[in-house]
């Protein structure tokens, strides 16, 4: 695939701080590592590769503005551009060993998602993303999948951690879901889960309480996969919500019945 300038930065941002993150991985029993609340750690990785990206990302364009998940808002001279980045998303495997984690980052013109990157760099699996463009893995051209009955589908979520979200909701939800889907799987990194159902590896995907940078770039790659994908209620207050529901049209549709029926039970 042909990438664009703006892309290919974003790229060696993403792969750069993932060699990173590989090599605290490797070492993660020693590595240093604080808690900031229940089931909520940050380790010295995050802050890296946060740093790492951040440098690479306004050497390359300094004016845009810039959110991450470590280091919060930065108000850019641009007015018009703001990177949304997560350096780590999937901490908590990260911190147990578990080999499911990305760096994500995606661009924001004038409100409108333009670019995504997902980088898993234990699987060396790139995705990448450009409004109009399509969405990649690897240079392979992504779709969803296009299986139509529920009841056929493997479906991802996302629960809440202990002392966060609402436990009662989530079961309800879950119970719903379970019902009608072949599966339901809960890997622990909303980009992945957005990423892979690009890929057409889950065939939907649903999840609460998240932030914009968990989800912006994997927001794009769904869609340029011909994804359809909203918050919970159908809309697109996603990055603002945190609540995100994707799929292709007939999984999305039916996924976001059942959850609105999980919510009126509640």
């Amino acid at each position: 695939m042909a990438r664009s300038a703006i892309l290919n930065v974003m790229v060696s941002a993403a792969t750069k701080a993932g060699r990173g993150l590989v090599r605290d991985f490797n070492e993660v029993e020693n590595l240093q590592v604080s808690r900031k609340g229940p089931g909520d750690f940050v380790s010295l990785a995050d802050k890296k590769a946060e740093t790492t990206i951040k440098t690479e990302l306004m050497k390359a364009r300094p004016g845009y503005s810039f959110i991450g998940e470590e280091g919060g808002a930065e108000e850019g001279t641009d007015g018009q551009h703001r990177w949304i980045v997560d350096p780590l998303d999937g901490t908590t495997n990260f911190l147990h060993g578990i080999p499911l984690f990305a760096v994500s980052i995606a661009l924001e013109r004038q409100g409108v998602l333009v670019a995504g990157v997902v980088y898993n760099p234990v699987m060396d699996e790139l995705y990448v993303a450009e409004r109009g463009g399509g969405a990649f893995l690897n240079d392979r051209r992504l779709r969803v999948a296009q299986r139509r009955d529920f009841d056929d589908c493997v479906v991802a979520t996302g629960l809440p951690n202990l002392g966060k979200g609402e436990h009662g909701r989530a079961l309800r939800e879950l119970g719903g879901v379970m019902l009608h889907a072949a599966a339901v799987r809960r890997c622990g990194s909303a980009a992945l889960d957005l990423a892979w159902t690009a890929s057409g590896r889950f065939d939907a995907y649903w999840e609460h309480g998240l932030q914009s940078w968990d989800i912006a770039a994997g927001v794009l790659l769904v869609r340029e996969a011909g994804g359809f994908v909203s918050d919970a209620k159908g809309g697109e207050t996603m990055l603002e919500t945190g609540s995100v529901v994707a799929g292709n049209e007939r999984t999305h549709a039916e996924l976001l019945a059942h959850l609105k029926r999980a919510a009126a039970a509640g």
